[in-house]
């Protein structure tokens, strides 16, 4: 006698799977439309930008004053300058400290002491990012760099850019971790009979094995650093300032985006549609960085049996 499922329970079955495909289908396809949504939500009000103002003098351009009227200047650097060394600095303080926190949990936290930390260190990134904008104005610029970084303004890229850093450790840790844990054990196995010990294999077999989740783990810390709005808007400043001194104030892509849609400047205007010729810029960048953490976690991925 077969042990196969009866035709009966097979001809129920078949209904309620071909349901379940498409609703799995249509929330892939929402994704679809949600992105295709937001590109039509930019792309309008940016062509009508882009017919008065020049994309050689947005994207060449050293001064941005979108609203001064004659005077008025459009060079979208200064915002990038600000955007891309927060996030710079971010990055350097996260990427050591989430390294070595994954490496902690993978290769040397007992299993009790992992199932511990890890619920904390994925509480870490649920804290609301207001409150790690005025962590970073009145605690790190005013009790830590004013007194030992000279000439440092109460608002500064190094303050807002190390609170930054501390709010994409958890992206970087976790995702770092998972990669490190999908590493076979055999491979740890044969280098502890080689005679290794335990950091080397941690840093010359697991860390190499799971470098190309590593390093879309780095990417991805990035991209949410380059997109983060409330820290850098309390703690940067809002000075559109094209330099690379990290005790200045600067100004973001968001932080502008946030200033400008407060609801002063008139709907339909030149400053009105710099919004989205920023936000566009800004989710182009985004795109790129996502596309380039895919194309790395293709390229180098380690497949094993």
């Amino acid at each position: 006698m077969g042990g196969g499922v009866p035709g009966e329970l097979r001809g129920r079955r078949r209904p309620l799977e071909r349901i379940v495909k498409w609703i799995l289908f249509a929330c892939a396809g929402l994704t679809v439309l949600t992105t295709a949504g937001i590109v039509l939500a930019l792309a309008g009000e940016t062509v009508g930008f882009f017919r008065e103002v020049s994309p050689a003098e947005f994207f060449g351009g050293t001064k941005w004053a979108p609203d001064f009227g004659a005077r008025s200047s459009f060079g979208v650097l200064p915002l990038i300058n600000g955007t891309l060394l927060v996030a710079l600095i971010g990055v350097v303080v996260a990427v050591p400290l989430g390294l070595g926190i994954a490496i902690f949990l993978s290769e040397y936290a007992p299993s009790r002491v992992r199932r511990i930390l890890k619920p904390f260190l994925e509480l870490l990134a649920g804290i609301p990012t207001v409150v790690l904008g005025f962590f970073a104005l009145n605690f790190i610029t005013k009790v830590l760099l004013r007194n030992t970084v000279p000439d440092i303004g109460i608002f500064n890229a190094l303050s807002a850019g190390i609170v930054v850093g501390i709010m994409i450790i958890p992206t970087i840790a976790s995702l770092s971790e998972d990669a490190m844990r999908a590493v076979p054990q055999g491979l740890r196995e044969g280098a502890y009979g080689l005679g290794a010990g335990k950091r080397s294999v941690a840093l010359k077999v697991v860390l190499p094995a799971a470098l190309s989740g590593v390093m879309a783990a780095v990417i991805l810390g990035f991209a949410r650093a380059i997109g983060e709005t409330m820290i850098v808007a309390i703690a940067a400043g809002n000075r559109p300032l094209l330099a690379f001194d990290p005790r200045e104030a600067i100004q973001t892509m968001t932080a502008y985006i946030v200033q400008v849609s407060l609801g002063d400047t008139p709907t339909g205007s030149i400053a009105y549609r710099t919004i989205f010729a920023v936000g566009s810029t800004l989710f182009v960048m985004t795109f790129i960085l996502n596309y380039v953490s895919h194309r790395i976690v293709s390229r180098f991925r380690e497949v094993y049996d």
